[in-house]
């Protein structure tokens, strides 16, 4: 089913003193593809920037370049946005009985693997590859089991047996720790997945948007709402990538709006940057996303 949204999505920082100069990157605008096309996106900025610049990351998101080069006590970014969201194509392969060992295989000796896919099979700044974390993950992956069947049983076991708890980590809080203490927030769980997985040879990577819930009457609202929200793909190498959001057990549909993705939070952090000054300071993030945009996509849009 077809679905389309309005998307706001406001983030302010208030300094404790002026700061003198910033320089910040912004991962906002969803990517269009082939089943996601947004549209009527605007970001406002105040004050207003001195230099702006939009242009492609080495993961193939939209990033916008942002300097501000004079004194400035608060930032207020908005950004506001429509996006039509379609069924995800790898809906209708996932069932395909491909055993996980088979696929490490390919993806250490198979030269047809896709040069991008090698970024998702290394450690990264957030993301450790530890023999701890391959025995983790070794009790949902039997010798034969199907990858599609093991990578959800890790997804279930990370959502069943972990506790979301907001504030109970920050953005440097090691893989490890989320291990031991079973507990943190959407990036924490995104973070470990991809760490279980890529112990075991497996191509995973980190992706970042926007989650739209609507539960049913006594249905429970899933968690990771009014903030951004992070999640896991998994490379199939004969259906290509495939999502899970391990927050809330389940597979990526249409209610989940993609940005971006690389391989951590690092590479797609919705507003990163350096200040000049500043001293403290108090970060305030809201977001709404509404089903029903009233407009619609130009015709021809791609």
């Amino acid at each position: 089913m077809t679905m389309r949204y309005r998307i706001e999505h406001q983030t302010t920082y208030r300094y404790s003193v002026p700061v003198t100069h910033a320089q910040h990157l912004l991962h906002l605008i969803p990517r269009p593809m082939d089943w996601q096309r947004p549209w009527c996106c605007q970001v406002t900025i105040s004050p207003e920037p001195t230099q702006r610049r939009i242009s492609t990351d080495a993961w193939g998101n939209q990033v916008e370049y942002v300097a501000i080069e004079f004194l400035h006590e608060q930032l207020e970014i908005s950004l506001v946005l429509c996006v039509e969201v379609e069924p995800r194509p790898w809906t209708i392969q996932t069932g395909r009985p491909v055993s996980w060992e088979s696929t490490v295989r390919r993806l250490r000796y198979g030269g047809e693997i896709p040069l991008e896919v090698s970024h998702y099979l290394y450690q990264s700044p957030y993301v450790r590859v530890k023999n701890q974390l391959a025995d983790f993950a070794r009790e949902f992956f039997p010798r034969g089991s199907s990858l599609f069947e093991a990578v959800q049983a890790l997804n279930q076991h990370i959502y069943q047996d972990f506790t979301y708890l907001p504030a109970s980590t920050t953005i440097e809080t090691p893989v490890m720790d989320i291990l031991q203490e079973r507990r943190g927030v959407c990036q924490d769980f995104a973070h470990l997945m991809i760490a279980s997985l890529r112990s075991l040879g497996l191509a995973a990577r980190y992706v970042c948007g926007y989650l739209r819930t609507d539960p049913p009457p006594g249905q429970p609202r899933l968690q990771g709402v009014d903030a951004t929200h992070a999640w896991v793909a998994v490379y199939f190498p004969e259906s290509g990538w495939v999502e899970w959001d391990p927050t809330n057990g389940c597979l990526a549909d249409e209610r989940y709006v993609v940005v971006g993705w690389g391989r951590d939070f690092g590479d797609v952090s919705p507003v990163r940057g350096v200040i000049q000054g500043g001293g403290a300071h108090e970060l305030k993030v809201s977001v709404t996303v509404e089903p029903g945009a009233t407009s619609k996509p130009p015709h021809g849009y791609h």
